[in-house]
Parts: C-alpha cells; sequence; structure tokens
C-alpha cells in the first residue's frame, strides 16, 4: 500500500536563503531515489515550520532512503538548517 509521508521541522533563523540551494540540490535525488512518487515541500515563513509531503510506495522504501542519507552526510547537512530533529509521520493512502 502507498504511504504518505509528512515530516514536519521547524528552519532555524536566517538560515532559509542558505537551505534553498541545499534543497534544490538534493530534491532530483529525492524524487529519483528508488520508491519515491512525490515529493513537495510547503514553508510557512512567519512560523519557520518546514513540511515535506511525500509519497513512496512502502515505508521500507522510505527508511531506505533514510538510511541512505543518514550514511552519506545529506542528513547531518539537512539538520544543520533545523532547530530539531524532523518528525517524520507515515499515513496510509487511501484509494477511495
Amino acid at each position: 500500500m502507498r504511504k504518505k509521508v509528512v515530516i514536519e521541522s521547524k528552519v532555524k533563523e536566517s538560515v532559509f536563503n542558505s537551505l534553498l540551494p541545499f534543497l534544490e540540490k538534493n530534491l532530483p535525488r529525492v524524487r529519483g531515489f528508488t520508491g519515491c512518487l512525490n515529493v513537495t515541500i510547503l514553508f510557512d515563513k512567519e512560523s519557520r515550520k518546514m513540511i515535506f509531503d511525500e509519497e513512496w510506495v512502502s515505508v521500507e522504501a522510505h527508511q531506505e532512503y533514510i538510511n541512505t542519507i543518514a550514511n552519506n552526510g545529506v542528513m547531518d547537512e539537512l539538520i544543520s538548517f533545523l532547530d530539531g530533529p524532523p518528525e517524520i509521520k507515515y499515513l496510509d493512502c487511501l484509494d477511495i
């Protein structure tokens, strides 16, 4: 069953302009990873809340991606822009 993955985080003050090139560089890699169906990023300037709205073929496919970026340093670089670790939620995509 397809999974909706919602990742919420808060971006540190004054780093959003530095975060954008990082996201532009890395989003094609996420979208091209085996099992990724879609990724959209939402951002609220006032609260500095950033949401990754993703769809994956399975939780396992997403977790494999997370393990990959944890091992190659991309996760550490992403976290350096954030006030704390992101919160990840997995939801079933219902085809109703």
